[in-house]
């Protein structure tokens, strides 16, 4: 009874690896479903690998070679490249992974049609029944081989941008080949279970830990972009909010009647959308429009040199708040406010693969190299950074001295649909 207990002693550790991930995977509120399919699929794969280990030592300790030993072998030979496959799918997990799968079912039709017709092409017990390899013996181990060389290039390809994340990958494909490296080579000795196996169950359970260190790293990232969207958000409102309030001002001397009028106007356009402002969200493009226009209606009132024209062929799209009105703001403020007859352009329109929005003025310009050396324009900045880290945009500002300044927003089709 002890001899048997010293034996399979090992079982123990394994299972409860198996068990552990088990437990925390289905407690695991942050891994998406997808991701929580394939965990399942390596751990019932593991488990087949386990317990198909034992049988074919239990067998062999009790000098068992008939039908049950070929089919015992033909699963282990054939579930191993599984979840090598599976781990694949892990890393890179919008990855069709065709040929890798190919393999994956020709290593599985050879080793199970071998193991069932009993054909001896894989391995063979001879007369004095000592383990022998056929003509494509090594067949799981080559394509194990080149699997593993797939997983290398998925890791690096999907994670080359998180450095410490996928180096703590390439360990745990390292930690496969060696243990492959030992179960062929004369150092191995027959236990319950293989090197590979150990190998391939502790995998398992460091990968779901690398995803975990992946999520968290994920999670600062997003915190970090929402942090410093709330501070551009909290640099902008005020400066809009300010200057609108500034003008109305000034029209309280020159035309107190019309000050009222647009005052009754800017509260009711605050009552509608400071809701909006006030989330670091996208917001629908009509929304920005609305308050891009009370904007620029009471600027013309103060400035009536000015005109601004609206040239709008699409606006079924969302983007970042305060994205449109700082640039007009920007053009008037800075550009067109003393010329004899300012002129500023808005216009939005579908283009391959998203919207273009551009603000034009034909008014002073400005050095535009020379800007993003000294980092003046603050409402520039932000909305540029806003653009790319929302919404995955881009912003384009081409200015010349004395001729006017173009800016142009690039929204991505699908912005916001997850918000």
């Amino acid at each position: 009874m002890r001899e048997i207990v010293r034996e399979y002693i090992i079982l123990l550790p394994i299972l409860l690896q198996l068990l552990g991930i088990v437990f925390f995977m289905f407690n695991d509120k942050h891994s998406s479903k997808k991701q929580k399919i394939i965990m399942i699929e390596i751990i019932l794969c593991d488990t087949i690998l386990v317990a198909q280990n034992v049988v074919d030592y239990t067998l062999s300790t009790k000098g068992v070679y008939n039908e049950m030993r070929y089919i015992s072998g033909g699963v282990g030979y054939s579930i191993r490249p599984i979840i090598i496959l599976l781990f694949c799918y892990f890393v890179a997990i919008n990855k069709k992974h065709i040929l890798a799968s190919i393999l994956v079912g020709i290593n599985a039709a050879i080793h199970i049609v071998d193991s069932i017709a009993g054909s001896h092409l894989v391995f063979y017990y001879d007369q004095n029944h000592v383990f022998k390899r056929g003509v494509l013996g090594y067949t799981a181990f080559i394509i194990s081989a080149i699997l593993i060389a797939y997983l290398v290039y998925c890791t690096i390809l999907e994670h080359r941008f998180k450095k410490k994340l996928w180096w703590a990958a390439l360990f745990i494909i390292g930690i496969l080949v060696a243990a492959t490296a030992l179960d062929i080579s004369p150092l191995y000795f027959n236990y319950p279970v293989s090197y590979i196996t150990l190998a391939i169950v502790s995998c398992s359970l460091y990968y779901f830990i690398w995803l975990h260190v992946e999520y968290e790293e994920k999670h600062r990232k997003d915190l970090m972009a929402e942090q410093r969207i709330k501070i551009m958000m909290s640099q902008i409102q005020p400066h809009f909010l300010y200057n609108t309030l500034s003008t109305i001002q000034a029209l309280c001397l020159t035309n107190p009647e019309e000050a009222s009028e647009i005052t009754g106007k800017f509260g009711k356009y605050l009552r509608q959308n400071l809701d909006s402002l006030e989330q670091p969200e996208l917001i629908p493009f009509d929304k920005e429009l609305q308050h891009t226009k009370v904007y620029s209606d009471i600027e013309q009132v103060r400035f009536p040199n000015i005109s601004v024209n609206y040239d709008i062929e699409y606006d079924n799209f969302k983007l970042p708040a305060l994205s449109v009105q700082p640039l007009v703001e920007n053009a008037i403020r800075h550009g067109v406010r003393n010329r004899e007859q300012g002129i500023v352009k808005v216009f939005a329109d579908k283009t391959d693969g998203g919207v273009i929005i551009k603000v034009e003025d034909n008014g002073v310009g400005f050095d535009v190299e020379a800007i993003k050396k000294t980092g003046t324009h603050i409402g520039l900045t932000n909305v540029k950074e806003r653009i790319e880290t929302m919404c995955g945009g881009w912003m384009e500002v081409q200015s010349a001295i004395g001729k006017g300044t173009s800016v142009s927003l690039f929204i991505p089709d699908g912005a916001g649909e997850n918000i």
